[in-house]
């Protein structure tokens, strides 16, 4: 039986703490629940329709790189929504799979955007200006060369409108030496060794957008990781044949730029071929990169994660 799409939540009982592009967060007192929709944002504007399973695939891949990252800090939780208060419990059934329990953190107001190839808007900037960001790249490249060394290309978080880049040091300007530096150098090992298991799974990882906040001073990652909502991820096979073929969001903005729009709201409509056509790239990611197409996780399965983590 097909998931239904989900746009909005509402959670009687629960105070709504904020309503993003995507994820709707409730203010659980210690913690935040955040709830994965359906919902797409394309040029940063939210488009009318929803991706079926979109949330899901989202959370469990999310979920995947979280475990396999278990060396650097996260912010989540638990995603076993028994263990959460009574209103949540009371609506397990709804959210559960597409949600996260995560610890209350100071989230840094900037996304930190680690390329490894030259595409989208660094492939535009690069063809105007011979540079990505502070960084001078040698001639000749295309869209879609592989970059010398990975890049890091901060921009602003905007609430609304559109992203500015940032320079490093404006990036990290309010952040204690310490910070930026440990900031930097995880999110470039996360993209390298990201990058380095997902090519070995038949998938190239071309850049992602990582958030960081601050836990009792200390960063961890927070919102989403490697999601093909946040980043670019190509078949590997059609790579190396010189074609961009998408598992990830890229497939509804090509949509978007081909009928002409202005990227500025109101959004066109999508088609139902377009929404099932990136419901099934997400789902195909999801089972390259983390073996399974499962979507729900086993409640026993992940109280005993959950028991053995505490344990240690």
């Amino acid at each position: 039986m097909p998931e239904p799409v989900v746009l909005k939540t509402e959670i009687p009982g629960l105070a709504l703490f904020k309503r993003g592009k995507v994820r709707d967060v409730y203010d659980l007192g210690e913690t935040l629940l955040i709830v994965a929709t359906d919902r797409i944002s394309c040029f940063d504007v939210v488009l009318g329709e929803g991706v079926p399973a979109k949330g899901l695939v989202l959370t469990a891949i999310s979920r995947f790189w979280f475990h396999f990252f278990g060396q650097i800090p996260n912010h989540l939780v638990s995603t076993d929504l028994c263990t959460a208060p009574g209103p949540v419990s009371r609506h397990a059934a709804e959210l559960d799979g597409r949600s996260m329990i995560v610890h209350k953190c100071q989230v840094i107001p900037v996304e930190w955007v680690v390329r490894g190839y030259l595409t989208g808007s660094a492939w535009k900037e690069y063809r105007d200006t011979g540079k990505l960001g502070e960084h001078k790249l040698p001639a000749g490249l295309i869209d879609g060369s592989r970059l010398p060394h990975a890049i890091l290309t901060p921009t602003t978080k905007a609430t609304v409108g559109h992203d500015r880049p940032l320079t490093l040091a404006e990036a990290t300007r309010s952040l204690a030496a310490s910070v930026a530096q440990e900031i930097f150098d995880r999110s470039l090992e996360i993209y390298e060794h990201a990058a380095k298991y997902a090519w070995e799974k038949g998938v190239v990882l071309a850049d992602t957008k990582l958030e960081w906040g601050l836990l009792k001073g200390k960063p961890v990652i927070v919102d989403e990781l490697l999601t093909p909502d946040s980043s670019r991820f190509w078949d590997r096979s059609q790579y190396l044949a010189h074609e961009l073929v998408s598992y990830d969001k890229q497939f509804v903005r090509d949509y978007l730029e081909h009928v002409g729009w202005n990227k500025e709201p109101p959004p066109p409509p999508l088609p139902a071929e377009i929404l099932e056509r990136t419901s099934e790239k997400y789902m195909k990611l999801l089972e390259l990169i983390a073996g399974s197409r499962t979507v729900r996780r086993d409640r026993m399965t992940e109280r005993r994660r959950l028991t053995e983590k505490r344990r240690r």
